[in-house]
Parts: C-alpha cells; sequence; structure tokens
C-alpha cells in the first residue's frame, strides 16, 4: 500500500545543544571564576546553544544563579562571589550521576525537586582546586556528560606543578631549577625542608619564587629575595597549599602561547609577552587581574623563535595529553633557549586574559573560540578514549 497521500507526521525540532557554564568553586581562585563564567555567559552564541547557569559557592554548594553576565565583573578592586548572583539561599543544584541519564534536577527544602532538563556538554570555569585539578572531570566522567578542556588526569597533572615539571623533563622540555616541600617533610623536620631551600638559594642565587603546588591566578606566591622573607613567604604558600614548591628566578623574557584543539589536532597560536609590570614586583595577581598589565600581541620575536615556542607549547599539551585547551608558559632566556615554566588547562577567560588575546590575533573570535571548545566536546565520548 502506498503511503504517499498518508498525512505525514510533522517533523520535531531538533533542540539546541545545552551548555552548562559552571563557576566559583571552593578554591582561592572563586573571584576569578566568576569573572571568567560572567565573559563566556556574555559570549556564547545564544542563537546556537541553550545556555544554564550554575555556580558553586565557596562552601561547595551548587546553586541556579541570574544569567547576568554584566553583574560577575571586578568593580571597585572587589571580585564577584556565587552568593552574589545566587537565586536561592536554600536550593541547590545536583547533576545526575547515571550515565544514561543527563537530567539536572534542582531542589529546595520542603518543595518537590524540579528538573531542568538535559545537559548536554559542561563549561566548566573553574580555577584550582576542587574543579581544575580533576575531581570536577572525574565527576563528570562518572555521570557520562562531556566537558570542555583536559581530562581527569591531564586537569590533576596540569594542577600539580611538581609533576608538570617532572613529566616535561622526561619528554625533554628544559624546566627551570626547583625544589619541593612536601607537608609531611615540613612536619617531620622543618630544618632539613628549610635546608632544601637554602640550598637552592646557594646554588642559583636569589630571588626564589616560593608557591602554593596546586595553585593558581598568581594566587600565593611570593618573590623572596633574601633569607629574611622566606619563612613569611612559606607560610603564605602554605595557607593555599601544604605542598609548596620553590623555584630559582629564570632570567628571560615571559611569553605566552595559547593551544586550541581543532578538528585536525591541536594548534598553536601568535605567542604573546608579558612585560615587566612598572608598579608590581613581578606579574602578581594584583597585576594581572586588578591592575591589568597589558601583555604583547603579537610577541616581539623572530620567525625561528616564533615557529619554535609554538611548536614547544603543542609538545607540552601532547606530554600531557591535554584536551581542548591550554596556555603555555615559558621564560626566553639571554642566550635564546625556551624554558617552560607551567601550562594551564583552564586558562583564564576574562576580557583581559592573554589567552583569548592571542587567539583573536590569531584569527580566531572569542565567540568562534567558546564555539570551538564547546564543538571538540561534544565531538568526543567520556570514559577511555
Amino acid at each position: 500500500m502506498s503511503t504517499e497521500n498518508l498525512p505525514q507526521s510533522p517533523e520535531q525540532p531538533s533542540r539546541k545543544p545545552r551548555v552548562a557554564v559552571v563557576f566559583g568553586g571552593r578554591s582561592s581562585e572563586h573571584g576569578i571564576s566568576m569573572v571568567t563564567g560572567g565573559a563566556v555567559l556574555g559570549a556564547i552564541d545564544r542563537t546556537k546553544y541553550d545556555v544554564l547557569p550554575i555556580g558553586i559557592t565557596r562552601e561547595g554548594r551548587w546553586v541556579l544563579t541570574a544569567d547576568e553576565p554584566e553583574r560577575m565583573a571586578i568593580t571597585d578592586r572587589r571580585v564577584p562571589a556565587v552568593e552574589d548572583l545566587a537565586e536561592s539561599t536554600e536550593g541547590g543544584v545536583v547533576l545526575p550521576v547515571d550515565p544514561a541519564n543527563r537530567e539536572v534536577v534542582y531542589s529546595e527544602p520542603g518543595a518537590v525537586p524540579k528538573a531542568l532538563g538535559e545537559v548536554d556538554v559542561v563549561f566548566p570555569v573553574l580555577h584550582g582546586p576542587y574543579g581544575e585539578d580533576g575531581t570536577l572531570q572525574g565527576m563528570l566522567e562518572l555521570s557520562g556528560v562531556p566537558y570542555v578542556g583536559a581530562g581527569v588526569l591531564a586537569s590533576a597533572v596540569g594542577q600539580d606543578k611538581e609533576y608538570m615539571k617532572r613529566i616535561f623533563t622526561s619528554y625533554g622540555l628544559k624546566v627551570g631549577p626547583y625544589v619541593v616541600i612536601r607537608p609531611r617533610e615540613w612536619q617531620q623536620d622543618e630544618s632539613a625542608a628549610r635546608k632544601k631551600i637554602i640550598d637552592l638559594a646557594g646554588e642559583h642565587g636569589w630571588p626564589l619564587f616560593v608557591k602554593p603546588a596546586r595553585a593558581g591566578s598568581s594566587i600565593g606566591i611570593t618573590k623572596v629575595d633574601d633569607l629574611s622573607g622566606l619563612d613569611e613567604a612559606i607560610a603564605t604558600a602554605q595557607a593555599h597549599d601544604p605542598k609548596i614548591l620553590v623555584e630559582a628566578a629564570v632570567r628571560g623574557r615571559e611569553i605566552e602561547c595559547g593551544v586550541l584543539e581543532f578538528e585536525d589536532g591541536p594548534r598553536a597560536s601568535v605567542p604573546a609577552e608579558i612585560p615587566p609590570p612598572d608598579t608590581h614586583a613581578y606579574y602578581d595577581f594584583e597585576a594581572k587581574y586588578i591592575d591589568s598589565t597589558p601583555g604583547i600581541v603579537p610577541a616581539p620575536l623572530t620567525e625561528e623563535q616564533t615557529a619554535e615556542v609554538r611548536q614547544l607549547a603543542v609538545e607540552a599539551f601532547e606530554a600531557v595529553s591535554c584536551e581542548g585547551l591550554v596556555r603555555a608558559d615559558f621564560f626566553l632566556t639571554e642566550d635564546g633557549e625556551f624554558v617552560i615554566n607551567e601550562i594551564n588547562t583552564l586558562p583564564g577567560f576574562t576580557p583581559i586574559s592573554m589567552y583569548p588575546q592571542m587567539w583573536q590575533a590569531s584569527g580566531v573570535s572569542y565567540p568562534e573560540l567558546i564555539d570551538r571548545l564547546v564543538q571538540a566536546a561534544l565531538r568526543r565520548s567520556t570514559g577511555l578514549r
């Protein structure tokens, strides 16, 4: 029997992919994550994606927030907080833990839980521990929800500067001199731990940079010019992470390069240079985010130097098994050698962040950058890959 003349069911319009933008978090980088989240919410293509803004408070509660990116900027030298935008002081958001179900649920005490619809991809713009370090990525892997950026291992390695440097060294990438002080070392023999640091200064000279081993945004870092400032610097770093990293100064120009995953693999952006800030001892948190020390894009390098640092950035991306994106930070020494300082698997997306600026100069606009990251996440599966 012919079906040509029978009434046809109308085609159901395909829905837009739903992107949950997750920001805030429990780390000391909560405020910068908020600024990054506001920038992403303001630039993502709403004609192409449905967007669900989700904030994580400093205490770790997941909440619905107002979709008002203009309220997520630094104002009067103050960074925003999730609590400023939360729609409820008691309600919470629950992501699925069943890979067969991507339904997000919102619940409040004494009320019937409300389904918020399925999420197709999570765009985590969390910086630091409890978000950038593989913890959130592991939860999303268990849930079977695709997400933007590096997987569990690469995120963890990218957060822990000790193991990051160990992997770089194993792949032949040059790193600067450093020592690591673990919490047990400090607790068992504080004088021996301090001697490790003093020996580093004796071999390579002052200044030293004392850092939390697993933090970012230049938070908790102190430049130490002599022995008198060492104990205070250690205490400052340990306030953010019981494990600390102490680096000898690498004298050279600061060069950064972005890596982005395209359909045919990772590619590097034009590099940028971070000039020494006029009003700060080094490129610290305030120089980056409050006083907005501008970078130079593209960096004034020779063609050969530009090609080399772009290749090294991709090598660093591959060494750590990254996905999606990376910002790789280098020093160009007076001898013309590139020394890798670190990578950032979820670099800042604030309007002044270097990663978007480098890709803008490479021909990829901010909205296109976000789109490429979301599409890369949608292309790959969760689980072993």
